[in-house]
């Protein structure tokens, strides 16, 4: 400063600043303790020189004395200032030099990163325009592996500034931004607990700050509580794909069922082919192909069959509608899973689930997921032997029961059509309304009043009725009995054939079909009496 040639010395003058912010933190107690305290206690230059003028001259010496501690205010800010600046400047060089090949995205909104290189790859993030990413090879067929936002994938190099370049994109790029330390963090529309949440961030994700207040970070899209977040200086990185739209990656053209409860799947595209399956309501499959007459063919899980395309959405609709429906699920890999009642290889067996079902996940715990199994029934399985991810439903096998000649046989399965009239009705408990809601035990005990059969409200009550059947020998209409982990009885389901049952399950999925041994069952009764 007080040579204009030479050469500042950050260190130096970060020092200097230091000392003067000590000065003026001094200052400020003697300037504003009054006159008294300023004549016994200025030892400046300035401070001699408004004792010199108070002498003389009253008036002026309160001019000289603002001046003078202006000008001493002005300096020291000047000083603050340039000190601010070159530690700005230090923080965004030691950011771009973190990156060993640098690489900044040039797109105007985003680029994908796949799983591996190729338009056709699963795409596992995203990064934004002038987002960075460290280049870790190139491939023969022009595209980078990279690491970026905790994540290594791939993406096309064609559109990546490299070498110097990058480094001179990236001078204006480095910012001041909130980074996400935990797995899911609420982005809410005001700095409080309690107001609206317009968005989830991921770990790692960061976002500019645009302000700060107590506890809270502002970002262009809300605020951030942070306790859960880290500020620093940082370039910008990749995002994880939101894991709901993971979901995007198992269909190529998808559709969603758009009905209210479920949807038949034709062996032929006609009203009078045969049905081979149902679509729950909000169900997703691949389309196929269309027919001149308004079906689809549709892929939906091991299912292939035709749908009344007016009851599929397609496009965005159908994409919008499969983010809100997707869930959180735990799918079986091995052929029948122990469950047990505490996540630990040490804990009890209690069922046993199956590779033919999607489970609703209520928790994750390291190396363990807690499940859904009925409602207010839940289990943990290990992570081992689930996928765990965001899924759609899907299409289940089903076929509806043929009228037999024989009485008993016919009325088996006009008790057993009956009960599927009401599949995706809602569940509550203590309800025995088909329409408006049942549970478990009121479902049934609707489905056979209707026939005349009369069974209690409790499914341990029926479960001491009618007379035992071996899992070898059921037929459609057969009742099903399944235990807590107590070992009492506290679900019941209709067998309906072909190894499936129809069942009020949980206020979660209504009345469903599930594959009988979906969990252990514990008693099969035979209530028709033949």
């Amino acid at each position: 400063m007080e040579n204009n040639n030479e050469k500042k010395d950050y260190v130096i003058r970060l020092d200097k600043a230091r000392k003067k912010r000590n000065q003026n933190d001094y200052k400020k107690l003697f300037v504003f303790g009054g006159g008294a305290v300023l004549l016994a206690a200025v030892v400046t230059a300035a401070g001699m020189a408004v004792m010199k003028h108070t002498s003389a001259d009253p008036a002026l010496a309160t001019k000289s004395e603002a001046l003078a501690v202006k000008s001493e205010n002005s300096a020291e800010a000047g000083t603050e200032s340039e000190a601010q600046a070159a530690e700005e400047a230090e923080a965004k060089e030691n950011v771009i030099n973190s990156y060993k090949n640098l690489g900044i995205v040039q797109v105007s909104g985003y680029l994908n990163m796949r799983k591996a290189p190729g338009t056709e790859e699963d795409v596992i993030g995203k990064l934004q325009g002038d987002s960075a990413c460290e280049i870790l090879e190139k491939t023969d067929s022009g595209w980078y592996k990279i690491s970026s936002g905790g994540i290594e994938g791939y993406i096309n190099s064609e559109y990546v500034l490299t070498g110097d370049d990058a480094k001179k994109k990236a001078e204006e790029l480095v910012k001041l931004r909130a980074i996400v330390q935990t797995d899911n963090l609420n982005i809410r529309k005001e700095a409080s607990t309690g107001s609206d949440v317009v968005g989830q961030a991921l770990a790692n994700e960061r976002y500019e700050v645009v302000g700060q207040s107590d506890g809270w970070v502002q970002i262009p899209t809300g605020y951030l509580s942070t306790e859960y977040v880290k500020l620093e200086y940082a370039l910008n990185e990749a995002r994880k794909l939101d894991l709901k739209a993971m979901v995007f990656n198992f269909y190529k053209n998808i559709g969603i069922s758009d009905v209210d409860n479920y949807l038949n799947v034709r062996e032929e595209p006609n009203e009078n082919g045969k049905i081979i399956a149902k679509m729950p309501s909000k169900a997703a499959g691949d389309i196929l192909e269309t027919t001149e007459d308004g079906w689809y063919k549709i892929q939906s899980g091991n299912i292939t069959g035709y749908v009344k395309s007016d009851y599929i959405l397609t496009g965005q609709p159908a994409k919008d509608e499969a983010l809100q429906v997707a869930e959180l699920m735990a799918i079986v890999n091995t052929d029948m899973l122990n469950a047990r009642t505490d996540p630990s290889t040490d804990a009890k067996i209690w069922t046993q689930i199956s590779n033919n079902e999607r489970y609703p996940v209520l928790k994750q715990i390291d190396g363990w997921v807690q499940i859904e199994l009925e409602e207010n029934s839940s289990a943990y399985v290990s992570t081992d032997y689930v996928d765990v991810r965001y899924a759609l439903p899907e299409a289940i096998k089903f076929s509806p029961l043929e009228e037999k000649a024989n009485a008993q046989a016919s009325l088996r399965t006009q008790i057993v059509n009956y009960a599927l009239q009401f599949l995706g009705n809602p569940y509550v408990w203590g309800g025995t309304s088909l329409t408006k809601g049942a549970d478990c035990s009121g479902f049934t005990m609707s489905v056979y009043s209707h026939f005349g059969i009369g069974l209690p409200h409790y499914s341990g009550s029926q479960a001491g009725m009618g007379k035992a059947v071996k899992s070898g020998e059921m037929r459609p209409g057969d009742l099903i009995y399944y235990a807590n982990s107590g070992g009492k009885i506290n679900h019941v389901a209709m067998y309906i054939g072909n190894g499936q049952i129809v069942h009020a399950a949980s206020r979660r999925s209504g009345i469903k079909i599930s594959t009988w041994n979906y969990r252990t069952p514990v008693k099969i009764r035979n209530m028709i009496g033949d």
